[in-house]
């Protein structure tokens, strides 16, 4: 699964036409019948892209499974700051600016930094991973991110011995996130992870997607992929990045954490109090499937939780 390819076949990563029954998908979990097209009248626009990215390696990290297509991936989208229902990030996303951005990090490491996101772009390879991405309502996609290892900043700002947790805050701008205006969560938006799962190989700082930078519903311009973890933990729009002794309170986990674990690893076993986890739609397919344990990524990433239970610590 983690071998290196040169090039993924230009079929796999050339957008095509799907479109979704939208209503319908918000439900899924409870649901069970659902289509993959919705009629041609309330169909999205071909969502355009933006600018390249130079990309180093490419590597196929989801089984060879086919990508979601880029239209699919740009218009269906959980990003409360844009908006809670699935259209509205990219409904909205013409109010967010990023650039200039820049991104502070500080904490307990020696090399405390505010950095312009041009020049974090710069700091590594920019490599293109497809990895599976499971949404904690049962839904799933598979996405070609462009960014390159976390590990590598956390490795340039030097962590004190102190620094057990890494802590991620989005951009709090109600002008530019009209979703923040509205008390549906805690603003800003906050996740973290051990640092041990900040440093894992698969965890990835993306600037873009199939190629191209991200637009502003999928977290422009800069955004947290883990994908062994429910998607609510990839946070987006980051501004700043904390190296902090205690576990910090993030936000899902805070609002409602009978059913948002701080940990989020993907657990078939663990049902959220609304639907069952047991199974998930990938977006354009018609039928379930099964849902593989830490999201297919067990082999990597189960030595990270060795002795912790992860029916209560989920």
């Amino acid at each position: 699964m983690s071998r290196w390819r040169n090039e993924l076949r230009e079929g796999d990563v050339t957008p095509e036409r799907l479109y979704l029954r939208r209503r319908e998908f918000l439900t899924l979990g409870a649901a069970g019948t659902v289509g993959a097209m919705i009629p041609a009248s309330i169909r999205a626009a071909d969502a355009p892209k933006g600018a390249a990215l130079e990309v180093a390696k490419r590597a196929d990290l989801a089984g060879g499974e086919k990508p979601t297509p880029y239209d699919s991936v740009t218009t269906y989208n959980n990003f409360y700051e844009l908006g809670t229902d699935k259209e509205d990030p990219s409904r909205n996303a013409g109010s967010l600016r990023p650039r200039p951005w820049t991104v502070r990090i500080d904490g307990e490491v020696k090399r405390p930094q505010t950095v312009d996101v041009d020049a974090l772009l710069r700091w590594a390879p920019v490599e293109e991973r497809l990895y599976r991405m499971r949404c904690v309502e049962a839904w799933s996609m598979v996405i070609p991110w462009n960014g390159w290892p976390l590990a590598e900043l956390v490795k340039r700002v030097e962590p004190t011995s102190r620094a057990r947790y890494v802590r991620f805050e989005t951009l709090l701008d109600p002008a530019q996130l009209p979703g923040e205006r509205r008390p549906v969560l805690e603003w800003p938006y906050v996740e973290a992870l051990r640092i041990d799962e900040a440093t894992h190989p698969l965890a990835l700082l993306a600037f873009g997607l199939y190629g191209h930078v991200l637009p502003g519903q999928n977290g422009a311009p800069l955004r947290l992929v883990v994908p062994w973890k429910y998607g609510f933990k990839g946070v987006k729009s980051i501004v700043k990045i904390s190296f902090v002794e205690a576990q910090p309170r993030t936000t899902w986990n805070a609002s409602a954490p009978g059913e948002y674990g701080f940990y989020a690893n993907v657990n078939p076993d663990v049902d959220h109090p609304r639907w069952s986890q047991a199974k998930e739609r990938r977006i354009g397919d018609f039928l379930r499937r099964k849902t593989l344990p830490f999201n297919g990524y067990a082999s990597e990433v189960a030595g990270l939780y060795a002795g912790l239970d992860l029916r209560k610590s989920f």
